[in-house]
């Protein structure tokens, strides 16, 4: 039975839903083995988030130059993420260069669409969550699924995202009915490219880099993931750090059961290496007694001001 849930669990945490349902107006206001000597190893350090950008570039300039001269036209916020990810500048230099090869290429519609969402959400000056949701690929089908019940992106008053999922409100196994694994991952990339433009924005804003906060609830979790889901997720997640490294913060477990809190030392190793240092397991009461997620969309809801609260005394 302990290793049933550890399974259960472990597939859910692994395979971190990603979505993009606004908490409101204001919200997010502005294959074949590689050879060794091609693989590209993100650094397994703790989270950068909340620097001063400014300390960063000059601790990091020389990488963060060396990438202009081959990317002229990647934004410096970009270029110094990459910088901070990888140990050496040769790996940040090809990793790099991979994302640019995807932005131009596969993903250029993608990013395109993205971009083009956000211009249009923040148009008046406020958030407009309705444009990026539409806008999102095979969004008919998909936004039936991932709603405000289950999950939303909150804005920290420092300027992070957090994202906060409750995995057992999604009907996985209805949703993969309607999509294939290939239109699941392009949605979930297109949501990460929102986030990033969001992040950016708002650390080049604020003099503060920026990162994204993972809240994820397993509250309610009972049944393993449907396979297609599973293997859309796994596969949006080993792109994640690939294409928008140093843009996830730390990665919050809430509400784990108590009969597994025992086993957090053998769950933990399951994880990237990565992760690991970012990974904190917690109960979260005011986010475990919600029904659904619903309630944190108002901004006026007394329970959005105290999870956004206990996230900010989880995370000390």
């Amino acid at each position: 039975m302990i290793k049933q849930l550890i399974r259960l669990v472990s597939l859910v945490l692994l395979n971190p839903v990603t979505a993009f349902v606004s908490s409101g107006q204001n919200a997010l206001r502005p294959t074949k083995s590689a050879p060794q000597r091609q693989l590209i190893r993100l650094q397994a350090t703790k989270s950068n988030g909340g620097a001063s950008v400014k300390s960063l570039l000059i601790a990091n300039r020389v990488t963060v130059d060396a990438l202009a001269m081959e990317f002229p036209d990647v934004p410096e916020i970009t270029r110094l993420r990459f910088a901070l990810a990888f140990s050496t500048r040769a790996e940040a230099n090809r990793a790099l260069r991979d994302s640019v090869v995807f932005r131009s290429g596969v993903g250029r519609s993608l990013v395109d669409s993205a971009a083009k969402a956000h211009e249009q959400a923040t148009a008046n000056g406020g958030w407009d969550n309705e444009a990026v949701r539409v806008a999102a690929p095979h969004s008919a089908s998909i936004n039936q699924f991932i709603t405000p019940k289950n999950i939303l992106t909150l804005s920290a008053d420092n300027g992070d995202l957090v994202y906060v999922i409750r995995a057992s409100l999604i009907n996985d196994r209805m949703l993969m009915n309607r999509v294939s694994v290939k239109q699941m991952g392009e949605f979930f990339l297109y949501v990460k490219e929102v986030h990033n433009i969001v992040a950016d924005a708002r650390s080049l804003k604020s003099g503060r880099l920026c990162e994204v906060i993972f809240a994820n609830d397993i509250s309610g979790v009972r049944a393993i993931p449907d396979p297609r889901f599973s293997k859309a997720l796994t596969e949006s997640s080993k792109q994640y750090e690939k294409l928008y490294p140093s843009l996830a913060g730390p990665t919050m477990i809430l509400n784990l059961p108590f009969v597994l809190q025992a086993f957090i030392g053998l769950i933990k190793p399951l994880f990237p290496p990565t992760v690991q240092d970012r990974l904190k397991f917690k109960n979260a009461p005011v986010l475990a007694g919600l029904k659904e997620l619903t309630p944190l969309s108002s901004s006026n809801d007394r329970s959005r001001k105290a999870f956004l609260a206990e996230i900010q005394r989880l995370l000390r």
